[in-house]
C-alpha cells in the first residue's frame, strides 16, 4: 500500500514537472515583450477628476491632434549669426518631414540674449512610445554643425523619449543582474552544485508565467503597465519566489532528517510550509491590491501587475517546486544530503541566539525598539517633493542637458506653458488675473488661425500678441501662460497653484488650468491623498489576515506595530543616505506610499514565517519554548530569504532612474532591518517576555507555559 502511494506521488510529480515546463516554454518570449504593451505618459495616469485632466479634455477640442513638443535649441555663445538662422530654417523644414511630426512648425524663437534660437517641434501624442524614434530622428538631423555651436533636443517629447529608452532596456540588464544576485546567494546558502538550480528554475518559470498574464491583460486594457511596474515585477517575482522556495526547501530538509521516505518528508514539509507561504503571498497580494483605492492610475496599475506576479509565484512554488524537489530526492542536496541521523544539526547556528533571548528577553526588545525609534528621527531629512526633469536620472541625458541650456537662455516654462481655458466673455479678465501672478512671464490668447492650438504641451509661435481673434470652442477660449521657472520645478508648481487661485476668482469664467506643470501639481496632491487613505487600509487588511492565521488578536497587533516601527526606521535611515551619501535632491511624492506597501507587505512575510512556526511549536511545548524552537528552526532560512529579497531589490540600482534606485534601496534596507533586527531579536524577545498572553483571546493563551529553553 505504501509502495503504491509512493508510485502515485512520483507519477504526479513527473506530470506536474513536465506540464509546467511546457507552460514555461510557451511563456518564455513574453518577458521580452512587456515593453510592447507599456505606456509611460504621465498624463495617462492622472486622476479622472483632477483639474489637469479636465484641461486635457478641453484641449482636445482646440486641435485636430494632440501634440507633445520637442524643443530643439541652437546656441552660440558669441551670438547667433545669419548662417545659424539659415541652418535653423533648413533643419526646421527637415523636421516637418519626419513621420510623427505635426506640421507646420512655428517660426524659431530667438532668446533675449541673442545667443540661442529655439524650434518647437509638435510631435503627435498618438505616437505613444514611438516618440523615442521621432526624437532620435530629430537629434540625427540636428547633430551636424560647426565649431562653436551647440545643438540640443529636449522638452517634454525629449524627456519621454529618454524615459522610453530607459524602460525599453529594463528587461535585459535588470533580469541578468537579478539572476546573478539570486544565483550567488543560493550557492552561498546551499553550498551545493545542484540544489540552486531548482529554486532558480521555479522562480524563472514564475516570472515567465507572470509576464505572460500581464502581457495579455495589458494588451486587452484590463490593466495598465508602465515602465516602473515592469521593473518592479521582475525583482518582486524573483525575490518573493526565491523566498518561498527557501522556506519550502528548508522545511523539506528538516523533514528529511525525520523521515526515511522522501514522499513522506515532502508531504510533511508541504503541510508545514504551505500555510505560511500561502498566508505570506496572500498578505502581499492583499496589500498590493489596496493600491486600487488610489486616485492615480499609475498606482492602480502597479497593484494588479505586482499582484499577478505574486499570484503566479504562489501557484508555481506550491506545485512545480515540490515536484522538482521530490524528483530530486536527497541527492539534490549533495554533498550535504540530509538523513535521519542529521536531525541534531538542524538550526544549530541559531541556538546561541535563542539562549541569549531566553536570558535577556526584556533587555533585547527594549534596546532594539529604542534603536529603531532613533533611526526614525531621520524622517526630518526626507524632503518629499516631485523630482524635476534634471533630477529624474542619475546620468545627464540629452533631455536633461537640453533643459539646462533652455533654462540659461529662455523663461523656464517656454515650450511647456500652463494652459488656461475660460469662457469667451471673461477671457480678458482671466488674462489680466493670470498676468498678475508673480511666477508668470507672459500670457497670450491662442488665435483661431493657429494650426497647432493647443495641445496641452504645445507653445506655437513666439511669445507676444496672439495675432488674431481667439479660437472659440463650445463658448471657451484658450490662453497660454509662460512660466518664469522650469515647468517641472517646485517654483513652477507654486506658480500654477497661485495661477489657479487667481483665475478661479474671476466671476463667470469657469476657468480651468492645465498643462505639464498642472499635471505634476495634481499628481503630487493625489499622492498625498493616496498615502493618507491607503496606508491605514493596508494595515487593517494585514491585521485581519494575521488574526485569521494566528487565531489571536494581540499577536497580530504587536507584529504590525513592529513592522511599522521598522518602516519608519527605514525611511529615517534612507533620508540620511539619500541626502548625505548619494546626494539625491529628495524623494518623489509617491515614494512613501510605494515604500510602505512593499516594506510592510514583504516585511510581514518574515513575521508570518516565524510566528506560524512559533504557534505550531507552542501547541506542542508551550509558548516560551515554542518561541525559542521556532527561532532556531526558521532563523537560517528567514535570514537567507531576507538577503535574497534585499539583494534582488538592490538590482534596481542598475537603472539610471532616481525613483527606482531610491525604492530599491529602501526595500533592501527595510528587509534587512526586518530580517536581522525585527524578526531575529525584537519579535522573539517581545513574544517570549509576554508569554502565553500573546495568543489572546485564543485558548492557547490559557495553556500554562512549559519550562523555557530550547
Amino acid at each position: 500500500m505504501a509502495g503504491s502511494r509512493r508510485r502515485t506521488a512520483m507519477l504526479l510529480a513527473v506530470l506536474l514537472a513536465v506540464g509546467w515546463l511546457a507552460v514555461g516554454a510557451l511563456s518564455t518570449p513574453y518577458p521580452g515583450r512587456l515593453s510592447e504593451v507599456a505606456t509611460n505618459d504621465n498624463a495617462a495616469f492622472l486622476p479622472a477628476d483632477a483639474e489637469a485632466t479636465r484641461g486635457e479634455r478641453l484641449a482636445a477640442g482646440f486641435v485636430e491632434r494632440q501634440t507633445l513638443p520637442a524643443l530643439v535649441v541652437y546656441v552660440r555663445d558669441s551670438g547667433v549669426t545669419d548662417t545659424d538662422r539659415q541652418r535653423v530654417s533648413a533643419d526646421a523644414a527637415r523636421f516637418a518631414t519626419v513621420p510623427g511630426v505635426v506640421p507646420p512648425l512655428p517660426p524659431p524663437i530667438p532668446s533675449a540674449d541673442g545667443k540661442a534660437l529655439q524650434v518647437i517641434v509638435p510631435v503627435d501624442n498618438a505616437e505613444g512610445d514611438r516618440t523615442r524614434e521621432v526624437v532620435s530622428e530629430l537629434r540625427r538631423i540636428a547633430e551636424h554643425g560647426d565649431a562653436g555651436q551647440v545643438v540640443v533636443v529636449g522638452g517634454p517629447a525629449g524627456l519621454l523619449g529618454d524615459l522610453t529608452e530607459v524602460f525599453s532596456s529594463i528587461d535585459g540588464p535588470l533580469l541578468l543582474v537579478t539572476l546573478a544576485v539570486v544565483l550567488v546567494i543560493l550557492l552561498v546558502v546551499y553550498r551545493s552544485p545542484v540544489l540552486w538550480i531548482i529554486p532558480l528554475l521555479a522562480a524563472g518559470l514564475s516570472y515567465a508565467l507572470a509576464a505572460l498574464a500581464v502581457y495579455f491583460l495589458a494588451r486587452s486594457d484590463v490593466i495598465t503597465l508602465n515602465g516602473q511596474a515592469q521593473g518592479i515585477l521582475t525583482v518582486l517575482v524573483f525575490g518573493a519566489g526565491t523566498d518561498y522556495a527557501l522556506l519550502l526547501i528548508a522545511r523539506y530538509r528538516e523533514e528529511l532528517c525525520r523521515h526515511h521516505d522522501t514522499v513522506a518528508a515532502m508531504r510533511a514539509a508541504w503541510r508545514g510550509a504551505a500555510p505560511a507561504i500561502f498566508a505570506s503571498g496572500g498578505t502581499v497580494i492583499a496589500g498590493l491590491l489596496c493600491l486600487l483605492l488610489s486616485s492615480l492610475s499609475s498606482n492602480q496599475a502597479l497593484g494588479p501587475v505586482a499582484a499577478v506576479g505574486i499570484g503566479a509565484t504562489l501557484v508555481v512554488m506550491l506545485t512545480f517546486l515540490p515536484a522538482l524537489l521530490l524528483l530530486g530526492g536527497r541527492w539534490a542536496f549533495w554533498p550535504r544530503s540530509p538523513y535521519v541521523e542529521h536531525a541534531a544539526t538542524v538550526g544549530r547556528l541559531w541556538k546561541p541566539v535563542a539562549h541569549f533571548i531566553a536570558r535577556r528577553a526584556r533587555l533585547v526588545w527594549v534596546l532594539t525598539t529604542l534603536a529603531l525609534i532613533a533611526l526614525g528621527f531621520g524622517l526630518t531629512q526626507l524632503g518629499a517633493t516631485r523630482l524635476g526633469q534634471a533630477e529624474l536620472f542619475t546620468n545627464r541625458t540629452d533631455s536633461v542637458i537640453a533643459q539646462e541650456v533652455i533654462d540659461r537662455h529662455y523663461p523656464g516654462g517656454l515650450g511647456s506653458p500652463a494652459t488656461i481655458f475660460a469662457r469667451a466673455g471673461a477671457a480678458d479678465q482671466v488674462a489680466a488675473a493670470a498676468r498678475s501672478v508673480p511666477g508668470v512671464a507672459e500670457v497670450r490668447t491662442v488665435p483661431a488661425a493657429d494650426p497647432n492650438a493647443v495641445g496641452s504641451e504645445t507653445a506655437p509661435g513666439a511669445p507676444g500678441a496672439s495675432g488674431g481673434p481667439p479660437k472659440v470652442v463650445d463658448g471657451r477660449v484658450q490662453l497660454q501662460a509662460t512660466l518664469m521657472a522650469p515647468a517641472d520645478g517646485a517654483e513652477a508648481e507654486q506658480a500654477v497653484r497661485e495661477l489657479r487661485v487667481a483665475v478661479h476668482a474671476v466671476p463667470d469664467a469657469d476657468a480651468v488650468v492645465g498643462g505639464r506643470t498642472a499635471i505634476g501639481v495634481d499628481t503630487s496632491d493625489a499622492s498625498t491623498r493616496d498615502r493618507n487613505v491607503i496606508i491605514p487600509v493596508v494595515l487593517g487588511v494585514i491585521v485581519v489576515i494575521l488574526a485569521l492565521l494566528l487565531r489571536a488578536l494581540l499577536a497580530p497587533i504587536l507584529l504590525i506595530l513592529t513592522v511599522v516601527l521598522s518602516f519608519l526606521a527605514t525611511l529615517g535611515l534612507c533620508a540620511f543616505l539619500f541626502r548625505y551619501a548619494f546626494g539625491f535632491p529628495g524623494v518623489d511624492a509617491s515614494f512613501p506610499l510605494f515604500a510602505f506597501v512593499f516594506l510592510v507587505a514583504l516585511g510581514i512575510d518574515y513575521n508570518i514565517f516565524l510566528m506560524s512556526r512559533v504557534r505550531e511549536e507552542s501547541v506542542r511545548r508551550g509558548t516560551r519554548s515554542g518561541v525559542l524552537r521556532g527561532l532556531v528552526v526558521t532563523g537560517g532560512v528567514i535570514t537567507s530569504a531576507g538577503f535574497v529579497l534585499a539583494a534582488t531589490f538592490s538590482a534596481l540600482a542598475v537603472l539610471p532612474l532616481v525613483i527606482l534606485i531610491e525604492l530599491g534601496l529602501a526595500v533592501a534596507l527595510g528587509v534587512l532591518l526586518d530580517t536581522i533586527v525585527v524578526r531575529s531579536l525584537l519579535v522573539p524577545a517581545l513574544t517570549y517576555d509576554i508569554g502565553p498572553a500573546v495568543w489572546w483571546p485564543s485558548r492557547l493563551s490559557r495553556i500554562p507555559n512549559h519550562p523555557g529553553g530550547e
